[in-house]
């Protein structure tokens, strides 16, 4: 059963939340991080982007990055600019997006369970993405980045939630992009109790984004078992940083893709063999999926509506999901797309940028875009229970959490 545990949260001084708040670090360019961090010298950033504390072209995974990143954490502290809970307590965190709030729990996961698979998760992990966050996560000696974790509802957590949101917020502010986030505190002994043994009767949680955070996290909690060996298991190492959402409140976007040529092939030949796998329409304007087995493709200025023919589907939780299909019986086959997480051919959009996006990347690039139907959480956690892994870039989750207005301390 799962370990949510409280902690002593490392939070923004009252009235800062707003400033310190940022986006997660590996959704901006160095460029684009440098920008922000000049527009809010406040910005979280500039400890989960240290780089952006020296010149351009400094080495971002130089140990003095690292360092830099502990450094300004240590004199915010010290200034006050966060401030450290006396007690363990659980959180809230509610974002709220185009009138749909999502609240989660902010709590401490346990290592163990990432390892005996009662956390699962659906994504391979890359070595030099993992060493990079056990670098900053060790030196820092702090998680300050939360791993999105989900799970089937709980009545009982429900109600309780409803109860807290109506008290007052430690946080409530607008972010630049118009998403609401309000964030409460749980201190009271009963309801720490009532939450832990709520959880104590889950089996399975499920990693939906965050998969790198969580691994190098691990891996910083099972470096410090071996420096300590008479650890107990209670050391803040043995647990690493989570918001954990009820499924229902979830929302999926697509994850589209943009191929940069047809490899090779003329239009004519392409559609032969696209038509083999899909029935084939032509729109009169932009089209995108409207149901699983769906597909959008914008091609030499003109939108076709793709439907996957019935010998194509499947029943198996992973090649059965529409991007499965689409990778197996066209990227790969078709365009030449053999390893989408490595060919510089093929590039991916998140759903929340629309399909004009797609249209004005092809119209200045050339190639083909798929405008994919959002995978759902059932599928996730069906892939997951199954212990497979989804295609790269299967989901895209939104809104996104914000990084710096929760921090765990491993000390």
């Amino acid at each position: 059963m799962a370990i949510i545990r409280a902690f002593q949260g490392i939070r923004p001084k009252e009235g800062l939340a707003e400033r310190i708040a940022a986006l997660p670090y590996d959704v901006y360019s160095e460029a684009e991080a440098r920008e922000e961090v000049k527009k809010e010298p406040m910005s979280f950033l500039k400890i989960d982007r240290a780089e952006t504390q020296f010149p351009e072209g400094t080495d971002p995974y130089s140990p003095q990055v690292y360092q830099k990143a502990h450094d300004i954490l240590k004199e915010m502290l010290e200034a006050g600019e966060f401030c450290k809970d006396s007690s363990a307590c659980y959180y809230l965190y509610e974002l709220t997006m185009d009138g749909r709030s999502q609240t989660g729990l902010v709590a401490c996961a346990s290592i163990d369970d990432y390892l005996n698979g009662v956390i699962k998760k659906h994504e391979n992990t890359r070595l030099d993405k993992e060493l990079d966050r056990i670098r900053h996560v060790d030196i820092c000696n702090a998680q300050t980045g939360p791993i999105f974790l989900a799970y089937r509802k709980q009545e009982c957590l429900q109600e309780l939630f409803a109860e807290i949101r109506e008290e007052k917020a430690v946080f409530d502010f607008v972010s630049p992009d118009g998403i609401r986030h309000r964030g409460w505190k749980i201190q009271d002994a009963d309801d720490i109790i009532l939450i832990a043994a709520a959880f104590g009767k889950v089996d399975e949680i499920y990693i939906a984004d965050g998969h790198h955070r969580a691994a190098s996290a691990v891996k910083v909690g099972l470096r410090r078992r071996e420096e300590n060996p008479g650890y107990t298991g209670r050391e803040e190492f043995n647990y690493f940083l989570s918001v954990l959402f009820p499924d229902e409140e979830l929302k999926i976007l697509s994850y589209n893709r943009i191929v940069k040529d047809l490899n090779g092939q003329d239009k004519s030949g392409y559609m032969i063999r696209l038509k083999e796998v899909f029935e084939v329409s032509e729109c009169a304007g932009a089209a995108g999926p409207k149901a699983k087995g769906e597909l959008g493709m914008y091609l030499d200025g003109t939108w076709y509506a793709l439907k996957i023919k019935e010998q194509y589907k499947s029943q198996d939780p992973v090649d059965g999901l529409d991007v499965s299909v689409l990778q197996n019986e066209i990227l790969g086959p078709v365009l030449g797309i053999e390893d989408p997480k490595t060919d510089k051919r093929i590039d991916f959009v998140g759903g929340i940028r629309g399909l004009k996006e797609l249209e004005r990347r092809v119209d200045a690039e050339g190639g083909a875009a798929f405008a994919m139907y959002p995978t759902s959480i059932g599928e996730l956690f069906a892939v997951a229970d199954a212990g497979r892994l989804m295609p790269p870039k299967s989901t895209w989750f939104e809104p996104k959490l914000r990084s710096g207005l929760f921090i765990h301390s491993l000390k």
